[in-house]
């Protein structure tokens, strides 16, 4: 019997992160406490760029921005949040998607699967991806069930399953 298997990624849906941005966006232009504060959030190439006149207002566009990508589905640790900064007479936050796996993670990951995985399990190291294979298929949804409760600074889609 050939070896089952499944990749390990971390993507953002670029639409999706489109759409919370343009939601974020309208919910900013309507609220009264954004009136006259020169509060925005837009793209930036590939960073999101978030403004405001004060840095407690710039903040609190952060967490309209963050509960937009939720809802959306898209989890919080594919965003990467700078430090408000000031800029003039505003304050800036940058923020950017993260995707794929960095190889430090993927290290990390791939020696958790070593040691707290079953044995038949073999992780492979591809560019920024993972494939896991193994001749067991409940092997393989054990490691999954594994890496799910796994604490990893880093949102991990499991696709390709084999």
């Amino acid at each position: 019997m050939a070896d089952s298997s499944f990749d390990i990624v971390s993507k953002v849906d670029k639409m999706e992160a489109d759409n919370a941005l343009h939601q974020a966006q309208k919910e900013i232009g309507q609220r009264y406490d954004f009136k006259g504060v020169g509060a925005s959030v837009d793209w930036s190439g590939e960073k999101l760029l978030l403004k405001a006149s004060t840095e407690e207002r710039v903040n609190a566009v952060l967490d309209v921005l963050q509960s937009k990508l939720i809802k959306r589905g898209i989890s919080l640790k594919s965003l990467d949040v700078g430090e408000p900064y000031p800029s003039g007479k505003e304050y800036r936050i940058e923020a950017s998607l993260k995707n794929g796996i960095s190889s430090e993670n993927a290290k990390k990951i791939s020696k958790m699967i070593r040691e707290e995985g079953p044995k038949s399990v073999k992780a492979q190291i591809q560019g920024d991806e993972l494939r896991v294979q193994s001749k067991s298929r409940d092997d393989l949804q054990a490691t999954i069930a594994m890496l799910k409760q796994a604490d990893i600074d880093v949102d991990l889609q499991f696709i390709n399953f084999r």
